[in-house]
């Protein structure tokens, strides 16, 4: 069996997409990261309050193995707060089981509650959500949620704490 020959354009196209990856990447870095928030803090005072794990989701916009949160699975009646500041973002009136292996919600507490972003770090827009009183990275809001609102709200566990009623 005979391969296909590579062509010139094959080859020029591949290098432009190549080169042009990174510069896409780096549109991903979070507005939410420069602007200025109500309960900011420096990231030598983040590293003291939050534990590793939290600091990674929170400050560095990272995402933690699926189905290992266990407020993926919490069905207590009360309140979701930022993991940073104690902002309060999510009623448990507003989670459902998604099956995708972290907490999900049709929609914040209320509309001030949270801020977006698009990011572009896997290389199609996606929308960011962060916590609107210290900039935490909370995970990304998807429209593939039950009615009345249609999103998915995919928080990482560890941006979150939970307050029973």
């Amino acid at each position: 069996m005979r391969l296909p020959l590579i062509n010139r354009r094959t080859v020029i196209a591949a290098a432009g997409i190549g080169a042009a990856l990174p510069f896409v990447a780096s549109c991903g870095a979070s507005p939410a990261e420069a602007k200025t928030f109500p309960k900011g803090k420096s990231d030598a005072e983040w590293r003291k309050l939050l534990t590793s794990d939290q600091y990674y989701i929170l400050r560095e916009e990272g995402t933690e193995r699926a189905f290992t949160s266990p407020l993926d699975k919490e069905k207590r009646s009360g309140t979701f707060v930022c993991a940073g500041c104690d902002n309060r973002l999510y009623a448990s009136a507003h989670k459902y089981d998604s099956g995708t292996g972290w907490p999900s919600f049709w929609q914040p507490i209320d509309k001030g509650a949270v801020g977006t972003t698009t990011d572009y770090k896997i290389g199609y827009p996606r929308t960011e959500v962060h916590c609107a009183d210290c900039g935490g990275h909370l995970g990304h809001i998807f429209g593939d949620g039950p009615k009345p609102t249609g999103k998915r709200h995919c928080i990482n566990g560890d941006a979150l704490k939970f307050v029973p009623a």
